[in-house]
């Protein structure tokens, strides 16, 4: 009995795992500045405690082309859809992956691969 309750205090005292935010969906154009890309993530954002604070372009080696900051929680939005402008993609690049980060948990660990226009 001593056991079972010392597993139930350890396990109440580890931080929650909330779910990591999901990459809906993500649309590439064409731009004068670069590409521009339009991100749509979900996430049960909780306030400003915990809420998804970010995305970026990564080429496919995994260095960083650009990022989308998010300032602020979308708890009433979900999903959202936030785009960020002037991403310069080295010439040949066919395929970006893009991963979003939460303010708690850090970056996902899933990647959203995107073909390039």
């Amino acid at each position: 009995m001593k056991q079972i309750l010392a597993l139930i205090f350890a396990t109440a005292a580890l931080p929650a795992m909330a779910d990591a935010p999901l990459v809906e969906n993500v649309r590439a154009q064409h731009s004068s500045s670069g590409l521009q890309f339009h991100v749509t993530l979900s996430h049960p954002d909780t306030g400003w405690d915990h809420y998804a604070d970010g995305w970026r372009v990564l080429d496919m080696n995994g260095t960083e082309l650009g990022m989308r900051v998010l300032g602020h929680p979308h708890e009433q939005e979900q999903p959202f859809t936030r785009s960020l402008s002037g991403v310069q993609i080295p010439k040949g690049t066919k395929q970006v992956q893009i991963q979003a980060r939460c303010l708690v948990d850090g970056w996902a660990p899933e990647m959203t691969i995107v073909t390039l226009p």
